[in-house]
C-alpha cells in the first residue's frame, strides 16, 4: 500500500502548476538571527528539527514558538525557505521550530496521518511532535502559553492530529491544505478523502473532541486553501474549518449543529487572487474557526518562495496570515 501513497505524491509533484517551485535540494536558511539544528527522541521514535531564533536575548515572559510541519517530499530547510515562516514570526521576536520527517519513517518524507499507530496521545509521531516541542520550550526560553501549530498538506493533517492529541500544550492551529481530524485510516482511504472529502464533518468534530480528553478546551484554527488544489481538493479546507468549528463548540458546551453560531464572510482580490474568507462563530460571537479560500491557488503555499517546493509566489501571503492569526489569538 505504500505504493499509492507515493504514487500521489508523484503525481501531485508533476501536476503542480508553473508558478509552483519543485526542487528538494538543501540550502542554507536565510535569517538575521540563528538557526540551530538537533534531534529528539522518545519511546516513540527520534526525528530531527530545526529551530530559527531571532535577534537579541529572549524576554523575560519566555518567547512565543510557532512549530511548522512540513508535506510529503519536504524537509525542514525546504519548508524554511519556502514558507520564510521565521522571517514573518521574527518580526514580532518569536522563534519556529521546523520539524522533520525521515526517510526511514516514510520514503518520501509524509507524516503518516493516515495510521491509527500515529493518531493518539502517547504514540507515534504526535508523542515525538508534541515532545520536541516542550524540549524546545525548555531549552530556548520558549513562553509555554504561546506555543502555536502549523502544517502544510501531510502536515497539515498531523498537525490536527497533534493538537487534539496534545490540546494542554498549543494555543491554536493553523491548516494549508489540510484534512479533517482523522480523515483517514489506511492509505487507500486516505487517497479517496483527498479527491473527494469526508460525507460529513460531525463524526470527525467528534473525534477530535473526545481525543483531546480531560485536557479538551478551545483551539482557535485557520484555515488557508487553494480552490484551484487538485492534489487536495477544496472540499476538505471547507471540511477542516468546518470540523474544528464544530469541535471548539462542543468544548464550550454546544450541540453538535452546524447550522449553529454566525459566520461572516468577505470577498476581495489579494495580490492577483480571489480570496474569500469566513469566521465561524459560536452562538455568543467568540471565534472559533477561520476559513481563508484562495480561487486560483493550486496545492501550493500561498504567497511563498520559490526557493522551497510546493510553494505560490502569487497571493497573498500564508505566513503572514499564520503569524497575525496566532498574535490575535494569544495565549492560552
Amino acid at each position: 500500500m505504500t505504493d499509492l501513497i507515493l504514487l500521489a505524491a508523484t503525481v501531485g509533484a508533476l501536476d503542480a502548476p508553473a508558478s509552483v517551485a519543485l526542487g528538494s535540494e538543501r540550502a542554507a536558511i536565510e535569517t538575521s538571527g540563528r538557526v540551530v539544528r538537533g534531534s529528539f527522541r522518545n519511546a516513540a521514535g527520534e526525528r530531527a528539527w530545526t529551530l530559527v531564533l531571532p535577534e537579541g536575548a529572549a524576554p523575560a515572559g519566555g518567547r512565543a514558538l510557532v512549530v511548522m510541519l512540513h508535506g510529503c517530499t519536504q524537509d525542514a530547510e525546504n519548508v524554511a525557505r519556502g514558507t520564510r515562516l521565521h522571517e514573518i514570526a521574527g518580526e514580532q521576536g518569536w522563534m519556529v521550530l521546523y520539524p522533520e520527517q525521515s526517510v526511514t519513517a516514510h520514503a518520501t518524507r509524509c507524516w503518516n496521518w493516515y495510521e491509527p499507530a500515529h493518531q493518539r496521545r502517547d504514540a507515534g509521531e504526535p508523542a515525538i511532535i508534541a515532545g520536541m516541542t516542550a524540549q524546545v520550550v525548555a531549552e530556548y526560553g520558549g513562553d509555554d502559553r504561546r506555543v502555536f501549530l502549523s502544517g502544510m498538506s501531510a502536515g497539515a493533517a498531523m498537525a490536527s492530529l497533534v493538537v487534539a492529541a496534545y490540546p494542554e500544550r498549543y494555543a491554536a492551529l493553523a491548516l494549508h491544505s489540510g484534512l479533517v481530524h482523522t480523515a483517514a485510516v489506511t492509505v487507500p482511504e486516505a487517497l479517496r478523502v483527498m479527491q473527494r472529502g469526508v460525507p460529513s464533518p460531525e463524526p470527525y468534530a467528534t473525534s477530535a473532541f473526545e481525543a483531546m480528553g480531560d485536557g479538551r478546551r478551545v483551539i482557535p484554527t485557520l484555515v488557508i486553501h487553494g480552490e484551484a488544489d487538485a492534489v487536495v481538493v477544496p472540499i476538505n479546507g471547507s471540511q477542516a474549518a468546518q470540523q474544528w468549528f464544530l469541535t471548539n463548540a462542543l468544548t464550550m458546551g454546544q450541540p453538535l449543529d452546524t447550522t449553529s453560531g454566525a459566520t461572516d464572510r468577505s470577498e476581495r482580490e489579494e495580490r492577483g487572487y480571489l480570496v474569500r474568507r469566513s469566521t465561524y462563530r459560536a452562538k455568543d460571537g467568540t471565534p472559533l474557526s477561520q476559513l481563508v479560500m484562495i480561487r486560483e491557488l493550486g496545492h501550493a503555499w500561498s504567497g511563498g518562495s520559490a526557493e522551497g517546493t510546493f510553494t505560490d509566489v502569487r497571493g497573498p501571503s500564508a505566513s503572514t496570515m499564520v503569524v497575525e492569526f496566532f498574535a490575535a489569538v494569544g495565549r492560552r
